[in-house]
């Protein structure tokens, strides 16, 4: 048996319970059929206290009227969405609630004193509402689905492993021709071309060692006299 916690949300001094008629159109209920200005028509005077209860697995509100003097429960409402409480057509300080015992259903009419008091006790139940369609909504989510991939190798297919940069070719860069060869050294850069004057002097330096190299001097002409 799970341990069940309980916490008083909201507690209403005062409201007057009625038996009201059974609900003949989809219209609403009306205050002014249950001849709420006859104090006569009241069935009892209760408190009100909204309590709600949870363990590990649930949470559940209830709104329960009791006796304001000793506490004992004169009926319980479970409040499980809007139309187990609902406000009067005709009226702020009214409201039909279902009551249940066991198998037993009812709904019974209660109404405030103060107009504060019902407001406050309508908000409370929206506050309730909110709580509860969050809920849902966390418990109805589901993660997204992942679809598995099969990285497994069929019959026949085999893996290509590169290291380094084996195995790879680089595609010419713009730059490829002019600073390296097909080896992929780089290439030095050329000497500009020779002006005229070094051309000649380099010439002219050809010729005097051509004459060396055969015997002829200016010096050696001296002697043929």
């Amino acid at each position: 048996m799970t341990d069940e916690v309980q916490r008083v949300l909201h507690t209403f001094s005062k409201v007057h319970i009625y038996a009201i008629p059974p609900l003949g159109s989809n219209q609403g209920y009306r205050a002014s059929q249950w001849n709420v200005d006859n104090e006569e028509a009241r069935i009892f005077t209760a408190r009100i206290r909204i309590i709600e209860t949870y363990n590990s697995e649930t949470v559940r509100t209830d709104v329960r009227l009791e006796d304001p003097n000793s506490g004992d429960l004169f009926a319980n409402c479970p409040y499980e969405a809007a139309f187990c409480v609902e406000q009067v057509v005709d009226s702020s300080r009214f409201f039909a609630v279902r009551v249940v015992d066991g198998n037993n259903k009812a709904i019974l009419g209660i109404g405030f004193e103060q107009r504060d008091d019902a407001f406050n006790f309508g908000v409370a139940l929206q506050d309730i509402r909110r709580q509860q369609d969050a809920e849902k909504a966390a418990k109805n989510r589901t993660p997204p689905v992942v679809e598995k991939k099969d990285y497994s190798l069929k019959e026949g297919e085999t893996i290509s492993i590169t290291i380094g940069n084996k195995g790879r070719r680089r595609g010419p860069s713009s730059n490829s021709t002019s600073s390296s060869d097909n080896s992929g050294l780089p290439l030095p850069f050329l000497p500009p071309p020779p002006s005229a004057e070094d051309v000649k002097r380099r010439q002219s330096r050809n010729l005097d060692e051509e004459e060396v190299k055969f015997g002829f001097d200016d010096d050696a002409f001296g002697d043929f006299v």
